[in-house]
């Protein structure tokens, strides 16, 4: 875990999508630590509960809410639960996503869009749903978890890498519109960061010999490598970044 200190992120309210397990489980825990006050959403019940559990009994404000984040009104009505259990939301990270493998051959019109409405279209939603929250409060930070999956062109899920690809596209226009009012926008993009999941899907003995010839960085990277940048990006310490891209990937080259 990071042991940079922002003292801004103190008692701010931030919203975690995505927030039960893998990357977006250190994420929460790494703002708790921060003394913020963490909402975070997620369909896998037990693993989100017990992550609640664990921080609330550590003495943090947290709070869980199952969320279908594809349910745009069920999203919204989340987000109002949020800011009447914690207060107005300063920080966003549009985190939740779902790096499905699919063939091109298999795409049919309704995977398509489900695909965008796991991957994309809930981050434009999250994000209009906070900016009178961020507004109030003088300013914020959303920060949209895009990959480096569609700049290395990985072919086995296109579905993902062009979802993947439109975030970018998102945040600058939301960084634009936004920016007058003191909300900064960002993306994120994650190299292959190695979570339970990976490790049980994707990770192999190919896999490994990859990390070792193409990151400059020779080892894996884990969720907590992630945790530093998006604390950073979400503090005051960023006051003059948005509209950027910053990637987090051990050096992929």
């Amino acid at each position: 875990m990071s042991s940079a200190r922002f003292p801004d992120l103190e008692d701010k309210v931030v919203l975690v999508t995505g927030g039960g397990s893998g990357i977006g489980a250190h994420l929460v825990r790494g703002f708790a630590e921060q003394g913020a006050r963490v909402a975070f959403f997620d369909i896998a019940d037990a693993p989100s509960q017990a992550l609640e559990q664990e921080l609330t009994d550590a003495g943090h404000s947290v709070a869980f809410l199952h969320c279908d984040l594809t349910d745009i009104p069920a999203l919204q009505a989340s987000i109002a639960k949020v800011r009447e259990r914690f207060g107005l939301i300063g920080v966003l990270v549009n985190n939740a996503a779902h790096d499905q493998r699919h063939d091109i051959k298999d795409v049919t019109s309704d995977y398509w869009d489900e695909r965008f409405a796991v991957n994309l279209k809930h981050q434009f939603f999250c994000a209009q749903a906070v900016q009178d929250d961020m507004k109030q409060l003088g300013g914020g930070s959303i920060i949209n978890m895009g990959s480096i999956s569609w700049i290395m062109g990985a072919g086995n899920m296109p579905c993902y890498t062009t979802a993947k690809s439109a975030v970018e596209g998102l945040t600058r226009s939301l960084a634009s519109v936004m920016g007058p009012d003191n909300i900064r926008v960002n993306t994120v993009l994650p190299g292959w960061i190695i979570t339970k999941r990976q490790e049980e899907l994707w990770l192999d003995d190919e896999g490994e010999k990859s990390i070792l010839e193409n990151q400059c960085l020779k080892r894996k990277l884990v969720p907590d490598d992630m945790v530093g940048p998006i604390l950073f990006l979400s503090s005051d310490a960023a006051a003059a970044c948005t509209n950027q891209r910053f990637i987090v990937d051990g050096g992929w080259v």
